[in-house]
């Protein structure tokens, strides 16, 4: 501790608990606590998890405080519309990775597509990796597991298959498996998010070598004997970290203002902005609607502009049917 003092040393936030953080010191790997003072904490979203800090010692103490926050590259929040204000959970995440099942449970087009709204609206880079390929049931698949990766090339994801539970696994579809996931996790903090029973838990032990249990729970809670319940953490897996928090793995999408939705389908807003007028319904009876007019309803193409435009319509009417006096 001697060490800090007089000097400022860069960190990140890797748990929060009221006043209190747990920072991870960049240059030489060791955790420390720290408290924050004067401005910083003005507002609760001023300091959250995965924030890069400086701190220096507390003068005639063993603590240390933090003294900045630098600039965020992102941030994951939700918007709290009655206050006209958003609520920020963590900062500075690289990747959103979204595990899908390819038997059971059954594969979901809508929640993948749920998941990928918000990570354009954080701003969050996104990969979906398809679990469970020894079992693969095609059957679960209305149009096949490719034209699911293909809907979502011009959104940039990248898609993997694994089976967690077989490191001798070959691939059957796609060219990038585990040791590919690997290396796209390889020093970035990811999320990783999916329906119950996807196998996150065995995905994470596939990706540590099966040694999750040395892994977990790696970090202790901010100071002794604290009895503060953590809302989000960093969680170090070796190679790579994850955010965890109640917050990031609840995906609802009731909070979205009415008229921001359609900005984070930026495939099908793109495509919208062609529409004869600016106020269409994009329904197949809708004059001069670029989704349907003078289009091959038939060819892979318009199928796959039509899944997006699927969704993006069942979650528009849900968000629509939420009066914004009710959202969170």
């Amino acid at each position: 501790m001697m060490a800090l003092m007089n000097k400022l040393i860069k960190a990140r936030v890797y748990r929060s608990a009221k006043r209190e953080f747990l920072v991870k010191c960049l240059e030489t790997g060791e955790f420390l606590t720290s408290c924050a003072m004067g401005n910083l904490l003005k507002h609760e979203e001023n300091i959250v998890v995965g924030d890069y800090v400086e701190i220096e010692a507390t003068d005639g103490s063993q603590g240390t405080h933090i003294v900045s926050v630098a600039p965020r590259a992102n941030e994951i929040y939700r918007m709290i519309i009655r206050e006209g204000k958003k609520k920020v959970i963590a900062s500075n995440c690289d990747l959103l990775v979204i595990l899908s099942s390819c038997s059971r449970p059954e594969f979901k087009r809508g929640i993948v597509d749920r998941y990928l709204a918000r990570a354009h609206q954080w701003g969050i880079k996104t990969a979906i990796v398809f679990n469970k390929m020894d079992e693969y049931d095609a059957s679960l698949f209305s149009d096949g597991l490719q034209f699911e990766c293909d809907r979502l090339k011009n959104l940039g994801v990248e898609t993997f298959e694994i089976s967690a539970l077989d490191p001798n696994y070959k691939l059957q579809f796609l060219p990038r498996g585990i040791e590919e996931l690997k290396s796209a996790l390889k020093g970035r903090t990811a999320i990783l998010v999916g329906q119950s029973g996807v196998g996150k838990s065995k995905t994470i032990s596939a990706l540590c070598g099966g040694n999750v249990e040395l892994k977990t729970h790696a970090v202790s809670k901010v100071g002794k004997g604290s009895h503060t319940t953590t809302w989000a953490e960093i969680v170090d897996w070796g190679d790579f970290t994850m955010i965890d928090s109640p917050g990031v793995r609840s995906f609802s999408l009731d909070d979205i203002p009415q008229d921001q939705l359609l900005s984070f389908f930026p495939d099908i807003e793109e495509l919208a902005t062609c529409c004869k007028f600016s106020n269409c319904k994009h329904e197949d009876n809708s004059k001069g609607c670029a989704f349907w007019a003078d289009r091959d309803l038939d060819s892979y193409e318009t199928r796959l502009i039509h899944s997006r435009l699927e969704s993006f319509k069942r979650i528009n009417e849900e968000v629509c049917s939420i009066p914004q006096w009710q959202k969170k």
